[in-house]
């Protein structure tokens, strides 16, 4: 994926397409865990591309919206912060620096395989 300087919904339709033609394109379905912002919808797609585009990406959509809290969402929170430490806490000159900088941290991260010690089981879930 790649930063973008907003976070429209044509941004986010491009970075769908770009998903699906350009890293799964052998894929007959995605499924995609998104949060609730108000652009991850399938509205995006047919604001940005032709509607036989947008209903050729959104057939190959299954997307799925994370609850507003729960106890996996702290990894998620926890992953973005180690990137923003590391990465991000301080001034990028440009978009291109930017995206420059979290390819290679990704990169790098995805490299080392650092782990979750995950402790909540199905029993544990049941029971809440």
């Amino acid at each position: 994926m790649t930063a973008c300087e907003r976070r429209t919904r044509v941004d986010w339709a491009n970075q769908v397409w770009e998903l699906l033609d350009v890293y799964y394109p052998k894929a007959h379905k995605i499924r995609l865990v998104v949060d609730n912002l108000d652009t991850h919808t399938m509205a995006s797609l047919y604001e940005a591309f032709t509607p036989d585009v947008a209903r050729s990406l959104a057939k190959r959509l299954e997307i799925h919206y994370t609850p507003e809290h729960g106890s996996w969402l702290n990894i998620a929170e926890i992953e973005l912060s180690v990137m923003t430490k590391q990465c991000l806490e301080r001034r990028i000159s440009s978009i291109d620096s930017l995206r420059l900088e979290l390819a290679e941290w990704v990169t790098a991260r995805n490299r080392n395989q650092k782990g979750v010690d995950w402790q909540f089981t199905t029993n544990d879930a049941r029971i809440s």
